[in-house]
């Protein structure tokens, strides 16, 4: 009969896994951040240096450490589990955690104040514009009755 390797203690390795905590920089040292075992951001850390940022870059800036966060916590969670096995589905989304790539975020200038008013969609149509609208009528006070929302008595769906 072949020797089996020794299952790890349940309860070492558990304390192992709450105690995983993986940390990233940004190349620049603008941003710093820790995450957990299952890649939940516990720490976030800007700098001065985020001030001379516009707003895209530092969200490219926070999240490629994120990612670079995530890998590691992804990687190091992936070796303690594996004398279980590197089957199924866990360890397949720690291979997935592993080789995720974040879509590169354009960094574009600023853009000139909008002009209040409505804002277009995609196709540079607005669909109504109620900017000149008056405001909407206050809802009478206390409680409504019921008549005024089912003329026709209690409504029963067979559903319910």
């Amino acid at each position: 009969m072949a020797d089996r390797p020794a299952k790890p203690d349940r309860e070492a390795l558990l304390a192992e896994l709450d105690a995983l905590s993986a940390t990233a920089t940004s190349a620049d040292g603008a941003v710093s951040l820790s995450v957990n075992t299952d890649g939940v951001l516990t720490r976030l850390q800007l700098t001065d240096a985020v001030s001379r940022m516009s707003p895209s870059e530092i969200a490219d800036a926070v999240l490629r450490t994120y990612v670079e966060a995530q890998r590691d916590s992804a990687k190091r969670t992936g070796q303690l589990l594996a004398p279980l096995g590197t089957g199924g589905y866990l360890m397949d989304r720690l291979r997935w955690r592993v080789q995720f790539e974040p879509a590169p975020v354009p960094v574009a200038a600023p853009a000139a104040p909008a002009a209040p008013g409505p804002t277009p969609g995609q196709d540079g149509k607005v669909l109504k514009d109620r900017s000149s609208d008056a405001p909407a009528a206050a809802p009478a006070s206390g409680p409504v009755a019921d008549d005024d929302w089912y003329d026709k008595g209690m409504r029963f769906d067979k559903a319910w």
